[in-house]
């Protein structure tokens, strides 16, 4: 009656959970990188696909009583004292990299573990030997063994980087379709009546459901006895299934509507200046002011709306003013408006600067709705107009097939007018206190974007690119395009991902630290009270100066 729960961690930790409480944790041994993972409860047992290119299998029981994973660099008097090594039940050498694994049991099959790799897929029995084995042509993207319709054989169904389905049994194929997407996920599904409907998803997200062919028909129609037809009897059961017709296509829609015909729609609108006075509350940011801009968004429907539910979401370390509204009953043909307003909360740049709406609800027959919008803030948001650095740490340059526009054209909520050196030249700064230039050629069709840090180039180099794309889009120039023939900064890009863990790991020694000071306060407190329980309190005194040394030292 409990749910247990194993979770693999990209360092090989299997940890498991019962319920919400933690459990224990055991690192894999000889882990590199993590593979599939899935659970046989007919031998209680964990299944993976190791680095080494190894299925492994290992027990619960063997897990439970293996050396606790906060052991890990145990010693060798450890080794010899603590508990037992981690030890696989079984392995098996497959020779290449696994997809997925698939513990299945059918009334007409025995128990079998599928295996699908590069290039084969593998059908195992409970203890490692191989059942069977089927090399592949092509390069599978997903598969799912689902039914025996045969005794002693499993039919599955082996997904492919060529958009194509096919149907095993054993090794043996039985079928191959053709499909819209490359799968990389498929189910076998009963949807209603209807038995047999193949789900598959796709890398950008299309949920489709297929049927291969039709159930053929085995009723036979009887006889039909000579009779007189009573065409009054025919025409009121035609008039009957007509309205039965006419009503489920009345509720049921399976093409999508255009916009304007769409039951419920939701439109965000972002105020072009910013805030007069900023709605900006709790920011964590340094700047002497930190702005805010107003979206409006209304919600519009044109049937009955019950208790419509507006969720707005923006990229952390933005925030809004509220993310979650609930609205009463909407009438048809009704509409509902709320204000809110966005800010910079953390201190540091957003990796984007868009947000989306979504509103859902239920019409009174209980279709659910949903509608959702994109918004784009502006760039004032998180900088403001600074005088140009001539000097950078990095830069990058972007390539054109258009002659350079002035940035009186395609900034101007970051150009003085009556400035003219302002045409090819722009410094941006941020909130957070970092500093990017923008500089357009007079010569050639490049820009350059550069500033001390490296993260800081990449908004400006976004907003660059979507001005420019809106200016030639206005200019009705379908051509333009913009290009990056510099060699990619991959060595300053892993410099500030090491910089960035070596700064939560001193923060997190930090924390340990001050949990062991604590613990030492708490203990020297206690001497000390009973040491002068019954004396005067003016040796406390040297109670303040020792934390206050303790505390200099942390």
């Amino acid at each position: 009656g409990r749910d247990l729960i194993c979770i693999q961690s990209m360092d090989g930790m299997l940890m498991l959970f019962e319920q919400e409480s933690y459990a224990f944790g055991r690192f894999l041994p000889g882990f590199l990188l993590p593979g599939p993972l899935t659970y046989s409860s007919r031998t209680d047992s964990f299944i993976t696909v190791s680095s080494c290119r190894q299925v492994e299998s290992y027990k619960y029981q063997v897990l439970a009583f293996a050396t606790d994973a906060n052991e890990r660099q145990e010693t060798e008097q450890q080794k010899l004292s603590a508990g037992k090594r981690l030890v696989a039940d079984w392995v098996l050498n497959i020779g290449e990299q696994a997809l997925d694994i698939r513990v299945v049991s059918f009334n007409q099959a025995v128990s079998s573990v599928f295996v699908l790799g590069e290039r084969n897929f593998f059908c195992l029995k409970d203890n490692g030997q191989i059942r069977l084995m089927k090399k592949l042509d092509y390069s599978p993207s997903c598969f799912i063994p689902y039914c025996s319709v045969k005794e002693g054989t499993i039919n599955t169904l082996v997904g492919n980087h060529s958009k194509m389905l096919n149907v095993y049994q054993d090794v043996t194929l039985k079928w191959a379709t053709q499909l819209p997407h490359v799968p990389v996920s498929v189910k076998v599904a009963n949807l209603q009546d209807l038995k047999g409907v193949i789900v598959t998803l796709s890398d950008d997200g299309h949920l489709q459901c297929s049927y291969l062919g039709t159930d053929p028909s085995l009723f036979q129609a009887p006889r039909v006895d000579s009779r007189e037809i009573n065409y009054e009897e025919f025409d009121a059961e035609m008039k009957e299934l007509q309205k039965i017709i006419k009503e489920a296509t009345k509720t049921q829609d399976i093409f999508p509507k255009s916009e304007k015909h769409r039951d419920l729609i939701v439109t965000a609108e972002v105020s072009p200046d910013l805030d007069a006075e900023s709605q900006a509350i709790d920011s964590e940011v340094k700047a002497e002011a930190v702005p805010s801009v107003t979206v409006k968004i209304t919600i519009q429907s044109r049937v009955t709306a019950q208790k419509p539910n507006l969720a707005v979401c923006v990229q952390a370390p933005l925030a809004v003013t509220c993310d979650q509204f609930v609205f009463d009953d909407l009438e048809p043909d009704s509409s509902e408006t709320v204000v809110l307003s966005v800010f910079l909360k953390g201190n540091c740049s957003p990796s984007e600067l868009e947000g989306n709406c979504v509103v859902s609800c239920n019409t009174p027959t209980g279709i659910p709705k949903v509608a959702q919008c994109n918004f784009r803030l502006p760039l004032r948001l998180i900088c403001f107009p600074a005088q140009p650095s001539k000097a950078a740490n990095h830069k990058l340059t972007i390539d054109t097939n258009k002659p350079p526009i002035s940035f009186l054209t395609i900034f101007p909520d970051f150009v003085d007018p009556s400035e003219d050196d302002q045409a090819n030249v722009l410094g941006f700064q941020f909130l957070t206190g970092s500093k990017t230039t923008l500089l357009a050629s007079k010569t050639s069709q490049r820009y350059r974007i550069q500033s001390d840090q490296l993260e800081d180039l990449w908004l400006i180099t976004k907003e660059l690119t979507l001005r420019l794309e809106e200016h030639f889009k206005k200019q009705n120039c379908k051509d333009f395009a913009c290009t990056f023939s510099g060699s990619i900064p991959l060595q300053e890009y892993f410099e500030l991902i090491d910089r960035h863990f070596e700064l939560r790991l001193n923060a997190e020694k930090f924390q340990e630290l001050l949990s062991e000071r604590a613990v030492q306060f708490r203990a020297i407190e206690r001497r000390l009270l009973t040491r002068f329980k019954d004396k005067t309190p003016a040796p406390l005194q040297h109670l303040d100066t020792l934390l206050e040394g303790t505390f200099r030292e942390v």
